[in-house]
């Protein structure tokens, strides 16, 4: 791990899930970004393929079905407030089944669904790193 004091970026996911034209965001309770508007996910775990990671994040996380997800780019936030530094591979999935939750309270206080004129504020970094990649077409 390091010797004390030396402290590495984690690497993470994030996935975007589209409806309908509408994005789906989750509210914060933990660092980083605590309060604010994000994306679903979190970190890649040991020998697990990154796709995967997203995925099963999500999956956890919305209680959703995802069929499959594509690759929009990646993301990184250094929060020095926070001490926390993450450098994240985010994707898409715009066939998921379900009805989504929250399954992951001790992490996440709300969701919704949002185009984009009238997303929540505060956003996280990852949320608006993962919109600037989202093409008109699919987020109105």
């Amino acid at each position: 791990m390091g010797k004390p004091g030396i402290h590495f970026p984690g690497l993470g996911v994030g996935l975007v899930i589209l409806r309908d034209g509408k994005i789906l965001l989750y509210k914060r309770i933990r660092v980083p970004e605590a309060g604010h508007w994000s994306i679903v996910g979190g970190k890649v775990d040991h020998m697990e393929p990154i796709a995967e990671a997203a995925r099963r994040e999500a999956e956890e996380e919305t209680g959703l079905t995802i069929a499959r997800t594509e690759l929009l780019g990646h993301a990184e936030v250094i929060s020095g407030a926070d001490a926390q530094h993450w450098v994240s591979f985010l994707y898409i999935a715009r066939e998921v089944s379900g009805d989504p939750q929250l399954t992951e309270p001790e992490k996440l206080s709300d969701f919704g669904w949002f185009t984009r004129s009238q997303l929540p504020t505060p956003l996280s970094d990852f949320a608006k790193a993962a919109i600037g990649y989202l093409d008109n077409e699919d987020f109105r």
